[in-house]
């Protein structure tokens, strides 16, 4: 990635508290490991639904711990390509307070989710170059973006994309930024200055084992993104509540 550690001077604006970073760790399954990463208070925690995933939750998830979770943390459930009752189903299941849909879902279906009081998170894949046109189809239809590095794999694959593609972002849904977020790009982040940037997604790389988060790197990362307040351009979405 080139350059972004000088973001464009046009976003900034002082930060504030309302344009805190949030954060997400994302592919929790196991209970011990779940609670201990609640403990250290990020906003949003994922939860993968897909059954091609190493990180597939439905199977091991407990419904009743699910909502014993704090109030404070929303869950994310994370779906590929699946039919929107199921979706549904796991929603109620797990008292999952958004939805994430990572596949080719068509923009249809997230109204329809939405219609259905489902908050939903659309993500994009990013390569080498990205269309901003291709969202405004989503855009009255989703809470919020995220944005993953094109790969392999719909997400999980642990590489980052150039995040200066994202300042070009021109819309007003709030997004997530995800794709090989490490330890290492913890100053970085924490004075990242991009149009719309929301959250950050952390996963794969705070692994010691597909689902298995390490908690003394991810108390790092927290630790690290808490030391100064991001400066975004980002405006606190009235959806979170």
């Amino acid at each position: 990635m080139s350059d972004l550690l000088s973001p464009p001077t046009k976003y900034d604006a002082p930060a504030s508290a309302n344009h805190r970073l949030r954060v997400k760790v994302c592919g929790m399954k196991f209970a011990e490991n779940i609670d201990a990463v609640a403990a250290l208070a990020p906003d949003f925690m994922g939860f993968i639904f897909s059954p091609n995933s190493s990180r597939f939750a439905a199977d091991e998830l407990n419904s009743e711990m699910m909502r014993e979770l704090p109030d404070s943390l929303r869950k994310v459930g994370v779906f590929v390509d699946q039919p929107s009752d199921y979706i549904r189903q796991q929603v109620a299941r797990f008292a999952l307070d958004l939805v994430q849909l990572h596949g080719a879902e068509m923009p249809a279906q997230c109204a329809e989710l939405r219609q259905a009081n489902v908050q939903v998170i659309k993500a994009f894949s990013i390569g080498n170059v990205f269309d901003f046109n291709a969202l405004q189809p989503y855009a009255a239809h989703c809470d919020y973006f995220l944005f993953d590095t094109k790969g392999l794999q719909p997400g999980g694959n642990g590489t980052t994309f150039d995040w200066n593609i994202l300042r070009q972002y021109p819309l007003s849904v709030p997004y997530f930024l995800a794709g090989g977020l490490d330890l290492e790009h913890a100053e970085t982040l924490a004075s990242l200055r991009l149009p719309g940037l929301f959250a950050i997604d952390l996963n794969s790389r705070f692994e010691v084992a597909p689902a298995q988060k390490d908690i003394g790197r991810l108390h790092a990362m927290l630790s690290r993104l808490s030391r100064s307040e991001p400066q975004t351009a980002a405006t606190e979405s009235t959806r979170e509540s």
